[in-house]
């Protein structure tokens, strides 16, 4: 009997079979391992990055533009500026930098709107300030008491909100325009809405 028609031998047929099932134990353990290993990261809480990738502070209880105490309809991503005592240097410079941040959005800047939210009326040289250099600049009232309920840091804020009015991001007056800029262009790269 010549070599090519001899059966296999049984050590070698046993060497076939364990080098299969190796193979698929290391085909099932490349595609199933890692999703076992990020469940078990998340209910144990092991290997969770300390950092993070945005620079506000994260609204992530559903909360809405409407628990701030703001009625509006706005289907594009909107950075708004709520002024709880009038709109003094501080939201003034928010407002502006609302603005120059949608600016800054280059081909993306039709996704987003600015907005002002105040619940005090505003100063006429303001108000014509903002008719002029402002002219899409949506204007809001503000419902204070509302307001207070949802809000406990005082002064004006800026937030992020997205296109189905959930509160995202929220930037106290001292935030730099570059930061809330990178946030923003993160969340419209990451949305497909608005």
């Amino acid at each position: 009997m010549s070599a090519a028609t001899r059966p296999l031998d049984l050590p070698e047929g046993r060497k076939a079979r364990a080098r299969g099932r190796l193979q698929l134990l290391l085909i099932l353990l490349v595609t199933v391992g890692p999703m076992i290993l990020a469940t078990s990261m998340y209910k144990m809480q092991f290997w969770v990055p300390e950092g993070r990738s945005f620079h506000g502070v994260m609204i992530g209880n559903g909360q809405s533009r409407g628990d701030l105490g703001i009625t509006a309809q706005d289907q594009r991503w909107q950075l708004l500026v709520s002024a709880p005592a009038g709109c003094a240097e501080d939201c003034q410079q928010l407002v502006y930098l609302a603005r120059q941040i949608q600016i800054g959005l280059g081909r993306d800047a039709s996704r987003a709107s600015h907005a002002l939210a105040s619940a005090q009326p505003l100063t006429g040289d303001y108000q014509a300030v903002l008719g002029r250099e402002y002219p899409q600049l949506q204007r809001y009232p503000l419902d204070l008491p509302r307001y207070q309920q949802t809000v406990s840091e005082p002064g004006p804020q800026l937030w992020i909100v997205d296109p189905h009015g959930n509160l995202v991001l929220r930037y106290d007056a001292k935030v730099k325009g570059k930061h809330v800029l990178d946030d923003l262009r993160h969340l419209l790269k990451l949305s497909n809405i608005g």
